[in-house]
């Protein structure tokens, strides 16, 4: 009984089989399949912070990019903790990706993870934030050239303050090379406005690590102003801390006291420049950052010759800006 019943019911199927595979169906639905599925590799993406859409912007493009090329992306929020990027990065090696691309928490500290995807021979890619440690191999850095943007900074706060100069708060996240280098750009041009003056110098009168976003830069602000009341204007080297500097002069009464410089040209920056609360930011341009490291990741899988580090060049937004800004309307 069991013998017949085996048969009974396998025979449809076998001759189903003959007449698909008769007409080619068989494998071309196979063929096709195989096609859907197959990826050219994983490639893991650790962002500083998720909560800062520049960073967002980012992530989305290399996913985007590295999808047209056939590669899966995994994205995660390194949350601006050296540590918890480091598991990710350990992680992102267990997974066998075939290549790591980083915002260093830490442009010193996240080197001993780096390391890590040294020895196990993934490439490691960094992009926006820069990763100085010694001995830590990175096969290209792209990002906003932020010596020049600190520099058009620098320009851009000599303008607001005119011929009366004043005190200048600098809001830092001194963590980030890219910060180190805006507030060098920045005070290169302010130091040289400075010289062979008499009166109306710039002066910085404070550096605090603002943490880049807008709880720090709120703090910070405050307390500044209650040690330079007469403060007359604020670097913060993102939108974010601008923003929190902004609330902390409003709170104050000072927000026409004192003029701010911002960077970056997020949509809320760039809001806060048509409305007159910030002067202006240098805007750096998230989407080309990310489609590029793309770009040189698949250059290098080629076996073509990368460079180290390409700089993409800011630009200067001002109020006028904003009012032709057609994103804003």
């Amino acid at each position: 009984m069991k013998r017949r019943l085996y048969l009974f019911i396998n025979v449809p199927l076998i001759i189903s089989s003959l007449l698909i595979t008769s007409c080619g169906g068989g494998e071309n639905v196979s063929t096709s399949n195989d096609q859907e599925s197959k990826s050219n590799g994983t490639i893991g993406v650790s962002v500083l912070t998720l909560g800062n859409p520049f960073f967002s912007v980012i992530a989305e493009n290399i996913k985007n990019e590295a999808a047209k090329h056939g590669y899966d992306v995994i994205i995660v929020d390194g949350d601006r903790n050296v540590q918890k990027q480091a598991n990710q990065i350990d992680d992102f090696l267990t997974k066998g990706v075939a290549a790591i691309v980083l915002n260093p928490c830490d442009r010193i500290s996240t080197g001993a993870a780096i390391k890590k995807a040294n020895e196990a021979g993934v490439p490691v890619f960094t992009c926006d934030l820069k990763c100085v440690a010694e001995g830590a191999e990175v096969v290209s850095h792209v990002g906003s050239d932020n010596l020049q943007g600190g520099k058009l900074a620098g320009e851009a706060m000599i303008e607001a303050l005119g011929e009366n100069g004043g005190k200048v708060l600098v809001v830092h996240f001194p963590q980030a090379n890219s910060c180190q280098l805006r507030v060098q750009g920045f005070k290169e041009v302010i130091n040289a406005h400075n010289q062979g003056k008499e009166t109306g110098k710039i002066v910085v009168v404070a550096e605090l690590d603002g943490g880049g976003v807008r709880d720090e830069g709120y703090k910070v602000t405050e307390d500044t102003l209650q040690a330079h009341p007469d403060l007359a204007g604020i670097f913060a080297i993102n939108d974010p801390s601008a923003l929190g500097a902004r609330a902390a002069l409003e709170k104050a009464g000072k927000q026409e006291q004192v003029k701010i410089v911002a960077f970056d040209g997020q949509p809320e920056g760039k809001q806060a420049i048509k409305e007159g609360k910030i002067y202006a930011d240098p805007v750096q341009f998230p989407d080309k950052i990310g489609t590029r490291t793309v770009e040189l990741i698949l250059s290098y899988f080629n076996g073509e010759e990368v460079p180290a580090e390409v700089l993409i060049p800011t630009e200067l937004y001002r109020q006028e800006d904003g009012l032709l800004d057609a994103s804003l309307q």
